[in-house]
């Protein structure tokens, strides 16, 4: 009888230690920002839908708009043609935006993206979004000519938010 009071008494405290720290990393996941306005963007390297490798550093000397999406995500799908429309304005002065899907599959990605002109990049793995901890979709970096991470925009962007944004990053 006692040594089942003592089994038990051991699983039940394994128990409280497991849902306690599983509910501590749930509430301090989104406090704990791994890229900073400031802080120079992380490289990485990942394809688009025709097997083109981008690489973030070679972009070196533009700035980039750097946004994180999902088909499945609203804000994404409102926030893509005029992501589009800001793209083919300031492309020749320097910009580049580069769009970088949460593993959905090619033909998810593909079948929303057909008007679309910028690279579409798959993160399979999910280790770019890692590193970059985002949450939640879309979430967009505005990366200067020197890799710096000059604004951090979270959630959707209308047209005029995405300009102003392009604009704090245009290369000189």
């Amino acid at each position: 009888m006692r040594k089942r009071t003592v089994f038990r008494t051991v699983i039940l405290a394994i128990m409280v230690f497991g849902i306690s720290y599983t509910i501590y990393n749930t509430f301090t996941k989104d406090t704990n920002q791994l890229v900073k306005v400031g802080d120079v963007s992380p490289d990485f390297v990942l394809e688009d839908l025709d097997g083109v490798k981008h690489k973030l550093s070679d972009y070196k000397g533009k700035g980039v708009v750097l946004n994180f999406w999902a088909t499945y995500c609203k804000p994404c799908k409102e926030e893509m043609p005029d992501l589009e429309e800001n793209y083919n304005r300031f492309k020749s002065k320097g910009v580049e935006i580069l769009a970088i899907n949460n593993a959905q599959t090619t033909l998810e990605v593909e079948n929303f993206t057909d008007k679309i002109s910028f690279p579409i990049l798959i993160d399979h793995s999910k280790a770019v979004f890692r590193s970059y901890n985002i949450n939640p979709l879309p979430t967009t970096f505005f990366i200067d000519s020197e890799g710096k991470v000059k604004k951090i925009h979270l959630g959707g962007m209308s047209n005029s938010v995405i300009q102003e944004n392009i604009e704090l990053i245009l290369p000189k």
